[in-house]
């Protein structure tokens, strides 16, 4: 079965960095499309980046762009983000995310446990 195990996560100061990681099992992540979720402390599910199917196409969240960069290993069944200039306003819980349902409201088929960041002096 479809499982997501993100890793990564923890305390940074603002500015600082992160490489999130999320290791999948029970498909092939170069067959299909991924993406980057999170949700702030009492707020809603957030888009934060896509990577296509092919590996070539990426999209980000106006919010995260240019600090962000999705990426994946093929080889390994692993998607990454890694996060640069952190700002507090970053802080969440991040899941990667597979198959959308929906985007408002923004859905998905298959999730993980959600890596926890957090950004504060």
């Amino acid at each position: 079965q479809v499982q997501l195990v993100e890793s990564g996560g923890g305390l940074v100061q603002p500015g600082g960095s992160l490489r999130l990681s999320c290791a999948a099992s029970g498909f092939t992540i170069s067959k299909y499309g991924m993406s980057w979720v999170r949700q702030a402390p009492g707020k809603g599910l957030e888009w934060v980046s896509d990577i296509n199917r092919g590996g070539d196409t990426t999209g980000y969240a106006d919010s995260v762009k240019g600090r962000f960069t999705i990426s994946r290993d093929n080889a390994k069944n692993t998607l990454y983000l890694q996060m640069n200039s952190l700002k507090p306003e970053d802080t969440a819980v991040y899941y990667c995310a597979k198959d959308r349902a929906s985007w408002y409201p923004l859905k998905y088929k298959y999730w993980g446990q959600g890596t926890q960041v957090t950004v504060s002096s």
